[in-house]
């Protein structure tokens, strides 16, 4: 089948003449940068200029707001106020190397701590876009704990942090280097009118992070993040193991049993926030703070801090809140900055380093996921809903 005429053909030539080393260093910068030739790298080149040229013309974001040092540490600093002012103002060009952060979600309910609508969620994020991408290192990284939404009203859901993902990558020319998902076990079976009430859908227990880039060959080692390995690997590697074709066509050869310290995780975090008298909790009760009640937990910086920074590096929490970011990037001998617009949360941040900051020692902490349908029934015995659950059930009369 012939292939079909283009409505912009590539019948255009320039004759660029190089030296051989001029085309030698093109050619590897080419490779280098994940491009097959010297004339898509050029492509690239050219619609990253053209893309630049657009936001200088149609994007320009001041600063807003004043910025004030709050408290420091050994490693770190809290900043109070707008941290438009430091991406774009006080800190310089390409000085960070990992932007950790949580920014408030696109929640269609609001919550105490602040919150943008869904649909006006990726117009509120564009100067932030703009400030990290000015402070962000060429080899740094971006990682964006973000989580859904449900629609007002309906069991279906917002795309809002897709749409995020999306403009960040095409808008601001950040890389995808990997999705992950947090998947908190203790998380509760919400919505519950959704699963509870009218039980027309599951618990919703993940939260997306989205790993990016400025280029996609960031700094990292998942060298640095090995999880335990199961029994029956560390039995392989105890007993030995035949190399051989499996049914699936993978040709799994002898190197598959060798020690390498550890299994490399997979992109799914499983990590239970269910911290709640911890010594930040206490210092807050203690002295009438309000808590901070979107916290993560410390696995997940911890995950990412490890794998994409080395000691000394600098970190960066924008949207800092109780400045947990800072805590292990503090215990892990990184230098840090948060930066929160809520004075209160930033005295609760306080408790963090009241005392000296221990180094945070793996956990040995493992969790099961149910296998689905192992209680499952089936019809007649459990109708489906036809409806959707577009009706509230009526309450059970007790007999």
């Amino acid at each position: 089948m012939p292939r079909p005429k283009s409505d912009q053909p590539r019948s255009q030539f320039a004759n660029i003449r190089f030296t051989a080393a001029e085309h030698e260093e093109l050619e590897a910068q080419a490779a280098s940068n994940g491009f097959k030739s010297i004339s898509d790298y050029i492509r690239h080149l050219h619609q990253q200029s053209m893309l630049a040229q657009e936001a200088s013309v149609s994007r320009t974001y001041e600063p807003v707001g004043d910025l004030t040092l709050f408290h420091k540490t050994r490693y770190g600093s809290m900043y109070l106020g707008n941290s438009l002012r430091y991406t774009l103002d006080k800190a310089k060009p390409a000085s960070v190397d990992l932007i950790m952060t949580s920014p408030p979600f696109g929640l269609v309910r609001k919550k105490t701590y602040g919150n943008e609508d869904a649909d006006q969620y990726c117009e509120w994020f564009r100067p932030f876009a703009e400030g990290f991408k000015r402070v962000l290192k060429d080899e740094g990284s971006l990682v964006i704990d973000i989580g859904g939404a449900w629609k007002p009203g309906t069991p279906t859901r917002s795309l809002y942090h897709y749409e995020l993902l999306v403009m960040l990558c095409r808008e601001f020319g950040f890389h995808l280097c990997l999705e992950h998902f947090w998947w908190n076990p203790a998380k509760l079976p919400t919505p519950a009118e959704w699963v509870n009430v009218r039980r027309v859908r599951v618990k919703d227990a993940v939260n997306c992070v989205w790993w990016l880039s400025k280029t996609p060959w960031p700094k990292a080692s998942n060298r640095r993040v090995l999880a335990k390995y199961s029994d029956s690997m560390q039995s392989l590697l105890k007993n030995g193991y035949q190399a051989r074709l499996r049914p699936s066509g993978h040709d799994i050869s002898d190197k598959f049993q060798k020690d390498n310290g550890g299994a490399v995780p997979p992109n799914l975090l499983a990590i239970a926030n269910t911290d709640s008298n911890s010594s930040y909790q206490e210092y807050c009760r203690k002295n009438n703070i309000a808590i901070h009640p979107a916290r993560f937990p410390a696995q997940l910086p911890e995950y990412f801090i490890r794998m994409l920074t080395d000691p000394g590096d600098n970190i960066l929490d924008p949207f800092g809140g109780s400045c947990m970011t800072g805590y292990v990037a503090e215990s892990l001998g990184r230098h840090w900055t948060c930066v929160e617009l809520e004075e209160e949360y930033l005295q609760g941040a306080k408790g963090r380093f009241i005392s000296n900051v221990q180094p945070i020692n793996g956990r040995e902490v493992s969790y099961s996921i149910s296998v689905p349908c192992a209680n499952a029934k089936d019809a007649p015995e459990v109708p489906l809903i036809v409806d959707g659950g577009r009706a509230r059930p009526k309450p059970q009369v007790p007999q």
